[in-house]
């Protein structure tokens, strides 16, 4: 009888031990920036990272079919990623039919092109890119609607660090579309080493002098709602979003801790200066 309940008073521990590491967030929690009144055809954004670690998206651009931005994978190693989402249902890109699948009609030189799944498929582009710490990166999606038989669009992303003040065109996807503009605007930081480890590292990054060119008219992006993410393997409390220099921001992860209630809307006090000359992106071939 002492040798059960010894046994089963061990087996009640390990029980109980496996139950709070499962209950152990794995991941820092994702935080957005959804912009709000605006869209159009040409998107224009600024990011500036503050703080990272191994396993971080800042994404940038982001829209109803598509996202851009910068990561920062293993052993420091840097890139840009540019992906357009199929119009299709599902997660598995072998199994789109081909009128469905995104349509490659640009690869820039150094980028690695492929399908991607998992979270729903389409077309990815990445190049290594090198960005710093502290370093203004700036990011800019043409988009372009051909009103056929079928309606589809292409977008083009463009690349310019601080560094370097030539622009860089990474590729050009076309896809089928519904809607003639982009819309549903937004940025994230998101932690996707999720290793339980990478809860105590902090992310943070500016977004600002963000633009959308609608027709003719340039619109400053002013507007932004703070949202997160809800998955319950992540870390709930240490996020953090609000007004830095004119800029939004964004923080996660770490020993953060929030100035705000999610869903807030965050407002500019003062429009950006006026948006840089962008015929060059415009008309590029």
């Amino acid at each position: 009888m002492k040798s059960f309940g010894v046994r089963a008073f061990c087996a009640a521990l390990v029980f109980v031990a496996t139950s709070v590491r499962s209950a152990e967030p794995r991941a820092a929690r994702s935080v957005h920036l959804g912009y709000t009144g605006a869209e159009g055809d040409f998107f224009y954004n600024e990011c500036v990272v503050e703080k990272s670690t191994d396993g971080s998206y800042f994404m940038v651009c982001g829209w109803d079919t598509g996202y851009y931005g910068i990561q920062q994978l293993s052993n420091d190693r840097k890139v840009a990623i540019f992906s357009v989402w199929d119009p299709t249902v599902g997660d598995n890109p072998t199994a789109v039919k081909s009128e469905d699948r995104v349509e490659v009609l640009f690869e820039g030189p150094g980028t690695r092109i492929k399908r991607f799944g998992g979270e729903g498929t389409g077309g990815q582009c990445m190049i290594d890119f090198a960005w710093k710490i502290g370093e203004t990166n700036r990011f800019a999606i043409r988009a372009v609607t051909e009103t056929n038989d079928v309606r589809k669009t292409t977008y083009t992303a463009f690349l310019q660090d601080q560094r370097a003040h030539a622009w860089k065109k990474l590729a050009t996807f076309r896809v089928r579309t519904k809607n003639e503009a982009m819309r549903g605007l937004y940025s994230f930081v998101e932690d996707f080493r999720r290793d339980t480890k990478s809860v105590a590292d902090t992310r943070r990054a500016r977004y600002g002098n963000g633009w959308m060119l609608k027709g003719a008219d340039w619109k400053p992006i002013m507007r932004a709602r703070f949202t997160a993410s809800g998955a319950t393997w992540e870390s709930k409390e240490n996020i953090d979003a609000g007004l830095s220099d004119n800029w939004f921001y964004l923080a996660t992860g770490g020993d953060i801790k929030a100035s705000r209630e999610l869903r807030s809307v965050i407002e500019l006090p003062a429009a950006p200066q006026t948006p840089p000359d962008f015929k060059e992106l415009l008309n590029a071939r």
